[in-house]
């Protein structure tokens, strides 16, 4: 069992600006039946070379070079962050305005709030898009989470897409990634290839848990503003869900609520339509790159989005999902334009 984590890292959003924070939050590889997956070895003794390593295998699937983990912080162990939002309240994702979201704070002023709020406190190993320093947290985890931190994290700097999209996109490419160097890197089942496999396996199957689950949740929450369930018929019935989201992700019981599945929802609302858009690409990592530099390139603007929908603001819920929605729609066409040119 474990602790609700956050994906990667925090992030500073594009759309509310320098200063404001968000949380960041976590492919089927081979299936070792009838074989338990070891611990995955730690990094601590050679992270320097395995860091080496990764970005040397980066650039062969045709990651540019960033400015990410190129020096050592010992100022912090890690990044503590604060997300608070109403129990009657399922946010879309991390982006929802209906979270507000701390950073530096300490648990205890986190839970220091009154009325009936869900929060989720924790902290993350790394800070996104702003040339990330290793952290001691970084160096003193496993070879698993540190080869996901550094692909994830360099994913980011590769495109400038809504973050709703961003972060499925690179887990997709981050998962398929690490299944790649682990082929190059270690030998076939040994400890650090059968842990990495496992690690991949098991975020993919998440993921689809967490769908799951959220889709649960949104329809009760459309019951509970319909006036169809008293708040009381709410809580109890999403407590419900609650404790068989818990048990399908191997969270320990009372971790999750509406914050911590909000955020891990950010990562799995459009990995399904990703995956299978890489899978159409040939499943070829350095391809996959390409296409989405190209949807880059030419997905409607921020200001086209705005217009187009007739929303007021970007800091809108309804601005995340209309203009994840627009990027989504770019790709379809694009993979569609790509399907019909080699006919």
């Amino acid at each position: 069992m474990k602790d609700p984590a956050p994906k990667p890292a925090l992030r500073l959003t594009r759309w509310l600006g320098i200063g404001a924070f968000v949380v960041v939050a976590a492919i089927g590889c081979m299936h070792w039946r009838g074989f338990a997956s070891p611990p995955a070895p730690d990094v601590a003794s050679n992270w320097r070379a395995l860091l080496d390593d990764l970005r040397a295998f980066e650039r062969t699937i045709g990651y540019a070079p960033t400015n990410n983990f190129k020096s050592v912080t010992g100022e912090r162990e890690s990044y503590p962050f604060c997300g608070q939002a109403s129990r009657y309240t399922l946010p879309y994702s991390y982006e929802d305005p209906a979270i507000r979201w701390f950073d530096d704070v300490s648990e205890e002023q986190c839970h220091a709030t009154s009325g009936e709020i869900d929060v989720y406190f924790g902290s993350v190993e790394a800070m996104g898009e702003i040339g990330t320093p290793v952290t001691p947290s970084m160096i003193s985890g496993n070879l698993d989470r540190f080869i996901y931190l550094v692909i994830h994290e360099d994913c980011h700097d590769q495109f400038d897409l809504p973050y709703g999209f961003e972060e499925a996109l690179c887990d997709v490419i981050t998962y398929h990634a690490m299944a790649a160097f682990s082929k190059q890197k270690f030998h076939w089942y040994s400890r650090e290839d059968r842990a990495i496999k496992s690690y991949t396996r098991e975020q993919s199957k998440q993921t689809r848990a967490t769908i799951r689950h959220y889709g649960q949740l949104d329809a009760l929450y459309a019951r509970y503003r319909q006036a169809e369930l008293s708040a009381e018929e709410l809580l109890r019935e999403r407590a419900e869900v609650f404790a068989a989201a818990e048990r399908a992700l191997e969270y320990d019981e009372g971790t999750l609520n509406n914050v911590v599945l909000a955020n891990l929802m950010t990562y799995s609302r459009h990995y399904p339509f990703l995956e299978s858009v890489f899978e159409a690409l040939g499943s070829d990592l350095a391809r996959t790159l390409n296409f989405f530099r190209h949807v880059d390139e030419r997905k409607p603007s921020r200001a086209q989005t705005l217009q187009r929908h007739r929303i007021a603001e970007e800091n809108s819920v309804e601005f995340v999902r209309a203009y994840e929605m627009a990027v989504v729609e770019a790709t379809a066409k694009a993979l569609a334009g790509l399907k019909a040119a080699t006919r």
